[in-house]
C-alpha cells in the first residue's frame, strides 16, 4: 500500500512537468499566432485549453483521493497540497496564453501587434518559454536553486512590460486607443504568465524546505 501510495505521488509530478510543457508549447504558439496574424494556430491554442483544464481536473481529483484514503501528514501532506495550488498556477497560465491567442484572432486579419512593438513580444515570448521551461525543471527536480534563478529571470519579463509602457505614453504613439489597450492588455497577460511561473517556484522552495522565503540552498 505505501509503495502504491510513493508511486502516485511520484506520477503526480510527472504529471505537472508535462503540464507545464503543454503551457509552455501554447504560450509559444499563441505568441506566433499573435506575431504572424495566424488564426489557424490562434483557434489550435484555444481548442487545446480544453485539455490542460483536463488534466488539472484529473490531478486535483487525484490528490483529493491521496487525502482521503492516505491522511498524509508532514512532509506527504506538503507535496499533495503543493501539487494542488501547483496545478491552478499552471492551468491559469494555460489560460493566458488563450487570452493572447483570442487577441490575435479578434484582430485578424490585421495584426493585433504594431511594428514599433513586435520585438518587445517577440522577445517576451522567448522568456515566457525560458520561464515555463525552467518551471517543469524545478518541479521534475525539486529544485529549489533553479527556482531561485527562475525569480531572477522573471526580472526580464518585467523589464519588457516597462518598455512597452514607454512606448505607448510616448507622445508620437500613432496606433490610437484601441491599439493602446490592445497592447496593454497583452503585456499584463505576458506579465502575469511570468508572475505565474515564479508562484510555482515559490511553491516548490517551500515543498522542499519549509520556508516560504527564496533562500537558495548552500551548493
Amino acid at each position: 500500500m505505501r509503495e502504491h501510495y510513493r508511486e502516485e505521488l511520484e506520477d503526480i509530478n510527472a504529471c505537472l512537468v508535462e503540464m507545464s510543457n503543454s503551457v509552455g508549447s501554447a504560450m509559444s504558439k499563441a505568441t506566433t499566432a499573435l506575431l504572424d496574424a495566424d488564426v489557424a494556430l490562434a483557434d489550435l491554442v484555444i481548442a487545446g485549453d480544453e485539455h490542460i483544464d483536463a488534466v488539472r481536473e484529473s490531478i486535483e481529483e487525484r490528490c483529493f483521493t491521496l487525502l482521503a484514503r492516505q491522511q498524509p501528514v508532514a512532509t506527504d501532506l506538503r507535496t499533495v497540497t503543493t501539487a494542488m495550488r501547483i496545478v491552478g498556477d499552471l492551468e491559469r497560465m494555460g489560460d493566458l496564453a488563450v487570452h493572447v491567442a483570442k487577441l490575435a484572432r479578434m484582430r485578424f486579419p490585421e495584426s493585433a501587434v504594431p511594428a514599433e512593438v513586435r520585438p518587445i513580444f517577440l522577445e517576451a515570448g522567448h522568456v515566457a518559454q525560458s520561464l515555463v521551461t525552467q518551471v517543469g525543471t524545478v518541479i521534475a527536480k525539486l529544485d529549489v536553486q533553479g527556482a531561485v534563478q527562475l525569480e531572477k529571470d522573471d526580472d526580464l519579463m518585467d523589464q519588457l512590460h516597462r518598455q512597452l509602457f514607454t512606448e505607448l505614453l510616448s507622445p508620437g504613439w500613432p496606433h490610437g486607443m484601441e491599439s493602446a489597450i490592445d497592447i496593454t492588455l497583452l503585456g499584463r497577460y505576458y506579465e502575469r504568465f511570468a508572475d505565474h511561473a515564479v508562484s510555482v517556484a515559490r511553491r516548490v522552495v517551500f515543498l522542499v524546505t519549509g520556508e516560504r522565503d527564496m533562500v537558495a540552498l548552500p551548493n
